[in-house]
């Protein structure tokens, strides 16, 4: 696996080596040793989620924080999203920084967001299904946010206004400024 730094610092793009054939395809899509060798970064996961979602879905920006803080690791296993990674680590050089990249099957690409990261994603297919790998487990009282559209990070969802769908939750978050992270 090839490990691709963003502008983001300690946030990586995981592309694998795939090994192609009339038959199909393998890869190793996540190897820890690896990982760690490259980044210097813990790479130990011990909980993984997937989400379905429609299309103008947007999930996010959402972290944990404190002792439950979590690294994540993204991957889209169905359809095609857009996935964002917002440094909020005040003592970061990319503090209040965003970065975004297309997540398919196809590409076979994954994001490595750590912690202290904002996390989230748009739908740009019909359906689309998410796989998230976590380095902690989650913890409702440990959840921090930042609303979608903060006009000081200004983050590009790649998805008209009007087709973007919200939970309630997410429709109510607090901005970048007002620091609940």
């Amino acid at each position: 696996m090839k490990i691709k730094e963003t502008p983001l610092k300690d946030c990586y793009i995981i592309e694998p080596t795939v090994f192609e054939d009339e038959r199909g395809y393998f890869y190793e899509k996540f190897n820890e040793q690896k990982f760690e060798e490259l980044t210097g970064l813990n790479g130990h996961f011990v909980q993984d989620n997937i989400s379905k979602s429609s299309y103008g879905v947007l999930r996010g920006v959402h972290l944990q924080k404190g002792e439950h803080a979590q690294a994540k690791l993204v991957s889209c296993l169905e359809g095609k999203v857009f996935d964002v990674a917002v440094d909020l680590r005040p003592d970061s050089e990319t503090f209040g920084k965003w970065f975004g990249v297309e997540l398919t099957p196809e590409n076979k690409l994954q994001l490595y967001v750590p912690r202290g990261f904002g996390h989230g994603f748009s739908v740009l297919s019909e359906t689309a299904i998410f796989s998230y790998k976590c380095d902690n487990f989650y913890n409702k009282k440990s959840e921090g946010s930042v609303i979608w559209n903060d006009k000081d990070l200004n983050i590009d969802w790649k998805l008209p206004k009007e087709a973007i769908i919200l939970s309630e939750k997410d429709q109510n978050l607090p901005t970048f400024t007002e620091r609940n992270f």
